[in-house]
């Protein structure tokens, strides 16, 4: 080579065979003399030097460091050299997280912050450049704040070169995120520099970086004051309004975002129409912008008056911004979206009429948390006006649910809990959640160690426990069991859970009676209640169909409700006859039923299964009797012999076929509970009879002299023990091939089989009674009266008395509840 400047440049040479020459080349050039050294310095050949000193080929290396010795001896220009040298290495290694964490252990950040004063600006820009690739790690930036460097970079912001300014702001755009940091920025003034810079037009290149610091500035309460008082904010609403750089607009709307946290500012932003120039962002091209904008509007729309201008404008860009291709702007838009609907019916139904459902349902199988947290919390907040929330379960909302109940993330877990429960609401959605396989994730929720969630849980479940066939669902998934256990907690248990649990029983009332021993008046018994007895707590209730397929034993009889017929009916020619097929495959007779009903209550119908030729008609007396196939016959026939055989035949052989027609041994027939036509007629007469009687005790009385006459008749204590319905119950077993025994073919019952029949008809009725289990067999009613004779002030109501009902030695007699009477009662 000729000229010494073009062996310089062929160090940037990508080829190692043309850098170990020119390498070898200034290698002598340089041992000439000091000239020559001096020579080098200035053509600039230190930089790209200390840049081979990571080369890969160990030639290029050794030789770019031997280079780098010989300048390093040059007197004139040791320490000038030593200096730039140093930083321009560290500058370049501290890239490298390995080389970040040997610059921090060997203490170079000290060093680094007193050359942030040098006289040499390339050393000052090695330096700061230095400082700012070590901050990212936040060991570094403890130990820059110990070591007080804000002070010295501050001053950076002075200097005439650009560069130098610009890695000062980056840098201080790091630091300031740590608290402590940004009180030291704030006590040395560094607020003042920062709206230095931004008031000078001539420095528009560092406005964007002066803006991030300014930002995270705003997020200390007292510089914000400070701040507040110097009128900065409106320059920062001038930039996000009129600047044309998307850096600038994104970083002025963060700014406003942590500014707007302050009441008193949100306040002074909406008076000063921020909320338009939000808006404005929402259309810009850049995404980071967009997402600024967003943050801002669900910040300062904690402002009554912005949340109201955003209903009529914004609302619509944000449901535009929910279909982006960035996740990050769909979730940004959602966050906004989910402050602005809370509370506020007004921008739910403007969300709703920008067609906003359908894509926050899609985003709740989004691959980002907060976007799924953010839209389930929008369509919560619209669940809660009823056409809104139809419209959501037109869109299929209870199955996209499933997803985030399943979710690990305990913030998605809580909100879409949250949106279960606002959605639930009737019948059709919470079926749509069960066969959804949403009630399982759900129950599981319950367990969580998070308070939220298990507060929302427990909300949930209340809500799909609202029908008895969710709440028995919910009870074969456990979540009786953990609410149970929940609630035994003090630090567990809410209020949610504790009414998630009475829920359930009070919708699942056969469970209620077996765990508790006790309904009260509003626990209304309809059709398929049953009693299975006392179970102890964790232990499972079979379901009722489970009970009428199983054989008959020697368990306690279960006693069940069901004033309905089955759906399924015989062919018309055996519309009068009852059937004596067991559970699962009987016959009922819809038609026999509508013809009791019409038939004189002095003649009330059972469908007592005992012998067809043994029931008799009785017209005169109060008990009810079968109506048998050939007493049937008897009443509707009076043709000739011939004509009554070939009818018994034919009877036989309907019968006989009977179980083909029912579906008999077919795994897909639907299953019906079976019917009681007894019941049927007693809730029919007792309608016609006591319903109309005005006084409540004369109510009380005839309806206990009804259910006893029913039940065997009135019973003394001396013959209790040889009343014999043990061996009835037994009989109806045995004949129904069942341990279910409808109520209404019992004709023996004691204690507990009366107080069931009664609580059965007198909620038909609107008579409010308690159902309560007694010990060993016993159980009864218990209904308030008022007591006339202790009436309190004037105009004011007697007080109510709870009485114990006597159905067994005394039909109708009201006994105070513990007098000696009604406690002899209960223990007999």
């Amino acid at each position: 080579f000729k000229k010494v400047a073009t062996v310089v440049l062929m160090l940037n040479s990508p080829e190692e065979e043309i850098l170990a020459k020119a390498c070898e080349a200034i290698y002598r050039f340089a041992l000439k003399g000091e000239e020559n050294k001096a020579t080098l310095l200035e053509l600039g050949a230190v930089e790209p030097l200390t840049k081979l000193l990571t080369h890969e080929d160990k030639i290029v290396r050794r030789n770019a460091t031997m280079i780098l010795g010989i300048l390093a001896s040059n007197s004139l220009l040791h320490t000038l050299l030593i200096h730039e040298f140093a930083t321009l290495c560290l500058a370049n290694m501290s890239a490298e997280y390995t080389s970040k964490v040997q610059i921090y252990e060997h203490g170079g950040l000290e060093p680094l912050i007193r050359l942030l004063a040098s006289p040499d600006p390339d050393v000052k820009k090695n330096s700061i450049e230095c400082i700012y690739n070590l901050a990212q790690d936040f060991q570094c930036r403890a130990m820059l704040q110990e070591l007080n460097a804000i002070p010295s970079i501050l001053d950076l912001l002075k200097s005439e070169y650009p560069i130098i300014q610009l890695l000062a702001l980056k840098t201080l755009g790091v630091i300031t995120n740590d608290k402590e940091a940004r009180a030291m920025l704030r006590d040395n003034q560094g607020v003042d520099h920062l709206i230095k810079v931004l008031e000078t037009k001539e420095l528009n290149d560092l406005h964007t970086e002066a803006l991030s610091v300014m930002a995270n500035c705003l997020e200390d309460m007292d510089t914000l004051v400070l701040i507040q008082q110097t009128g900065i904010l409106k320059k920062l609403l001038s930039f996000a309004e009129n600047s044309t750089i998307p850096d600038i607009q994104k970083n002025a709307a963060k700014a406003i975002t942590k500014a707007a946290y302050d009441p008193e500012i949100r306040k002074l932003f909406h008076e000063q129409e921020v909320e338009k120039c939000l808006v404005a962002l929402l259309g810009s091209e850049n995404d980071g912008t967009k997402i600024a904008a967003c943050q801002a509007i669900s910040v300062m729309c904690e402002n009554s008056g912005s949340k109201e201008f955003f209903n009529n404008q914004g609302i619509p860009q944000l449901i535009q911004l929910l279909k982006s291709d960035s996740e990050e702007v769909r979730e940004a838009a959602a966050l906004a979206l989910a402050n602005l609907t809370t509370c506020n019916t007004a921008n739910v139904i403007a969300a709703a009429e920008a067609d906003g459902i359908d894509p926050l349902i899609n985003i709740l199988s989004s691959n980002r948390d907060g976007a799924i947290a953010n839209a389930a919390t929008v369509l919560a907040n619209m669940a809660m006006q009823e056409p809104l929330r139809v419209k959501m379960q037109n869109h299929d909302v209870m199955h996209a649910l499933l997803g985030p109940l399943c979710s690990a993330n305990t913030v998605v877990q809580s909100k879409a809990a949250l949106m279960v429960a606002t959605t639930a609401c009737d019948v059709e959605a919470r079926t749509e959640l069960r066969n959804s396989g949403g009630l399982e994730p759900l129950v599981e929720l319950l367990c969580s160690k998070n308070d939220e969630v298990r507060r929302h849980a427990s909300w949930a479940v209340m809500v799909c426990a609202n029908d008895e066939l969710m709440a028995v669902e919910l009870f074969r998934l456990g979540a009786l069991d953990i609410l149970e256990e929940i609630n035994l907690s003090v630090s567990r248990k809410n209020k949610f859970s504790e009414a998630a649990y009475n829920k359930l029983l009070n919708n699942y009332l056969s469970l209620k009676y077996s765990l508790t021993g006790y309904l009260s008046s509003s626990n209304i018994i309809n059709d398929g209640f049953y009693d299975y007895g006392r179970i102890n707590p964790g232990t499972k209730l079979l379901p009722l169909k489970d009970l009428c397929l199983q054989e008959p034993s020697d368990l306690r009889a279960v006693l069940l409700v069901n004033s309905k017929s089955s759906d399924v009916s015989p062919p018309a020619s055996m519309e009068d006859k009852s059937s004596d097929i067991g559970y699962g495959r009987s016959i009922s007779s819809s038609s026999s039923l509508r013809r009791v009903s019409k038939e004189k209550t002095n003649y009330p119908f059972s469908t007592r299964s005992g012998s067809p030729t043994e029931d008799k008609l009785e017209p005169t007396s109060g008990r009810n009797t079968a109506v048998s196939k050939s007493t049937t016959k008897e009443k509707g026939s009076r043709k000739g012999r011939g004509k009554k055989e070939e009818e018994k035949v034919k009877e036989e052989e309907e019968v006989a076929a009977a179980p083909k027609l029912t579906g008999e041994g077919s795994p897909d027939k639907e299953w019906y509970p079976p019917s009681d036509l007894d019941f049927c007629v007693y809730v029919d007469e007792v309608t016609k009879s006591i319903f109309p009687i005005t006084n409540i005790e004369e109510q009380i009385e005839a309806l206990a002299k009804y259910v006893a006459e029913k039940m065997g008749g009135k019973v003394s204590k001396e013959k209790l023990h040889d009343f014999g319905w043990e061996l009835h119950i037994s009989e109806l077993k045995f004949q129904l091939k069942s341990n279910v025994v409808p109520i209404g073919q019992i004709k023996k019952g004691i204690f507990y089989h009366r107080a069931f029949l009664f609580k059965a008809l007198a909620d038909k009725i609107g008579i409010g009674c308690s159902l309560v289990r007694g010990e060993y067999g016993r159980a009864w009613n218990e209904v308030k009266l008022m007591n006339e004779s202790r009436k309190g002030l004037i105009g004011a109501l007697p007080p109510l008395e709870v009485y114990v009902v006597d159905l067994m030695f005394h039909p109708g007699r009201l006994m105070k509840l513990r007098s000696k009477e009604a406690d002899l009662y209960r223990y007999l």
